[in-house]
């Protein structure tokens, strides 16, 4: 199994812009897709973005579509979450997440699939 940790979240003024860094640990990071997913108080955790392992398939929520982009360098075990024009209501715990697949190219949008999570960072969108 996977062991995820999460990196990068603070305060940001809106149109600012932040990246997360993902960083695995265990077996064969480079087999499993690999997501965001964020909560805010009082809401469920929904998805933000997915990829797969070949880096080659990424999926985005329509609410961050353009603004956020998703990267992976299996290399280093980690997973980028470049938050760019951020709005007020990005304001979440951000957690990365791993889902082990046999598909290359697979990507998931389903909090379901994905078997592995962080324990989160925090980002908040404030003037």
């Amino acid at each position: 199994q996977v062991q995820v940790a999460e990196s990068g979240g603070g305060l940001v003024q809106p149109g600012g812009s932040l990246r997360l860094s993902c960083v695995a640990s265990g077996r064969t990071f480079s087999s499993y897709t690999m997501g965001w997913f964020r909560q805010a108080p009082g809401k469920e955790r929904e998805f933000v973005a997915a990829i797969s392992w070949s880096g080659g398939s990424t999926r985005y929520a329509a609410s961050v579509r353009g603004r956020f982009t998703i990267s992976r360098d299996n290399a280093k075990n980690t997973v980028y979450l470049q938050m760019n024009s951020l709005k007020p209501e990005d304001t979440a715990g951000y957690y990365c997440a791993a889902a082990s697949t046999a598909n290359r190219n697979y990507v998931s949008t389903s909090y379901y699939e994905y078997g592995f999570w962080g324990q989160g960072t925090q980002v908040t969108v404030s003037s």
